[in-house]
């Protein structure tokens, strides 16, 4: 049985559809799906597909795309349910200066403040970081010393050592079987199968098979295939540790 680290089933793509994408992924055997939500509509439709599919699990915070927009609007609301004990975990906050959508002083200044959350809270957080980790790996040293996933890891050799060696976890998703992502590949086989989970990302990032269709939570087997085949080891064994060790980050029954 696999599960999906990372998917955002309440999107507005995904969510009128969900129970057939729920049932589609139980007959891939993916038997848990971690649901980010990244605004309150997201996050409140996540708290009530939880209630009917106990095999849904939320996270929640603003992305480093949408501070400057949503992150004052809608921290209160990622608090609460934190607070609440509607989330696993926070995220997916970070840094994203590749595309920049948000005034990096800004994008470090959520970050840090869903650290202090995270950390009052004991919860582990979920991070999207790209073209950022000399400043990811900065703020985390002094204000995070709690469990860290780096969701859609596609960093450099030297970025997943450096990574490792902090404790965090590094999730693979579809885009480690697109042809291009060669050099990805090879950083997978450097990393202990014990510090990765897989995901889809759903809706987005389609493994290879599947370009061009919308991704779902079913599609996470392909990626995980890939790494049994990187790593020279079953199906089942990626299938049962990459579960135990997203069951351990999320505190998943």
């Amino acid at each position: 049985m696999f599960i999906d680290s990372h998917a955002h089933i309440t999107d507005d793509k995904l969510f009128g559809i969900v129970d057939a994408i729920i049932q589609n992924a139980r007959l891939a055997k993916v038997e848990k799906i971690v649901n980010i939500c990244t605004d309150i509509k997201t996050l409140e439709r996540g708290i009530e597909l939880q209630k009917r599919h106990p095999n849904i699990y939320n996270v929640g915070a603003t992305t480093p795309h949408d501070v400057e927009t949503d992150g004052a609007a809608h921290f209160d609301a990622f608090e609460k349910a934190a607070r609440d004990g509607h989330l696993n975990a926070i995220g997916e906050t970070g840094l994203d200066y590749f595309y920049e959508h948000s005034n990096r002083e800004l994008q470090q200044e959520f970050l840090i403040r869903y650290f202090n959350l995270a950390t009052e809270l004991n919860l582990p957080v979920v991070i999207h970081c790209r073209d950022a980790f000399d400043d990811l790996f900065a703020l985390a040293d002094q204000h995070y010393k709690g469990k860290l996933l780096l969701h859609c890891f596609t960093g450099t050799t030297d970025e997943a050592k450096r990574a490792l060696d902090r404790g965090f976890f590094l999730s693979i998703s579809g885009i480690a079987t697109f042809k291009r992502s060669t050099e990805l590949r090879e950083t997978i086989k450097t990393i202990p199968l014990t510090s990765l989970t897989i995901e889809t990302d759903s809706p987005y990032l389609a493994p290879q098979s599947k370009r061009g269709k919308m991704c779902e939570p079913a599609f996470v087997v392909e990626t995980a295939q890939l790494i049994a085949e990187l790593k020279n080891v079953s199906l089942s064994e990626v299938a049962e540790t990459t579960s135990a060790t997203t069951k351990a980050f999320f505190s998943i029954p």
